[in-house]
């Protein structure tokens, strides 16, 4: 009999826990890691939608990339998130695990299958925290990735390249539409807190979602580019993975 608890492992052993950021809440969320599990729904987030249906269809377990809560909660209120879904796991026994900033950081995880599906090669850790690694210029589980182009590419060319690729209806850009882009580094979710790490890198342009306006702007200055997928476009690929 294949429980909660087996499933957590095997994720341990692809994504490792301990590669989550010290903020994150990845991991088992809710439900009993001792449940029978027969029958996994996969999905980006725990909405109360993907909850509906994953009890509709006898999901035992449903295994997400973002948390089901980030912060302790001071109450579980059955009536709004994410008490609803807690209460409908409960009822329903069916667990919720959440793998985040470990499947991030993860070697084979979402940043080098992303880093992949748009062309990079040679990839490495775009940023490793010294505290995590105790041998950051040697690791690849870290934030992000950054990679080298087989050749080439312009950058208005490069960002209709990823909007073809993801299936979206635009994304935003930062820089010449003309300017050859030899080097990238990318981040899927929200990478605007490693602005100043690309600014400071080799890489030409950075690919990442939830740019905000002065970070761009900053990115202008010192003439590098910027390609802004949004959040969902950079992740929802997690599915997949």
């Amino acid at each position: 009999m294949t429980i909660g608890a087996d499933i957590l492992d095997m994720l341990n052993t692809a994504a490792p826990f301990n590669l989550a950021e010290d903020w994150d809440n990845s991991g088992f969320q809710a439900g009993n890691p001792g449940w029978e599990v027969k029958k996994i729904m996969v999905a980006l987030d725990v909405s109360m939608p993907v909850m509906i249906d994953a009890v509709r269809t006898g999901c035992d377990l449903v295994v997400v990339h973002h948390p089901l809560m980030i912060k302790p909660e001071n109450s579980i209120d059955f009536s709004k998130m994410p008490g609803s879904v807690i209460e409908l796991a409960a009822c329903h026994k069916t667990s919720i695990i959440c793998v985040h900033t470990n499947l991030d950081k993860a070697e084979n995880g979402l940043n080098d299958l992303f880093a992949e599906k748009i062309g990079l090669r040679h990839l490495k850790a775009f940023y490793v925290s010294s505290a995590r690694c105790p041998d950051p210029e040697n690791s690849i589980a870290g934030i992000g990735r950054a990679g080298l182009f087989r050749t080439p590419v312009a950058l208005g060319q490069l960002a209709y390249d990823i909007k073809r690729q993801f299936g979206l209806d635009h994304v935003r850009i930062t820089g010449d539409p003309d300017m050859l882009v030899h080097t990238a580094a990318v981040c899927t979710g929200s990478g605007g807190s490693l602005i100043d790490v690309f600014l400071n890198s080799e890489a030409d342009v950075y690919i990442t979602g939830d740019i905000k306006y002065h970070e761009a702007r900053r990115v202008e200055e010192c003439s590098k580019a910027l390609v802004d997928v949004g959040h969902f476009a950079s992740e929802h690929i997690a599915v997949d993975l």
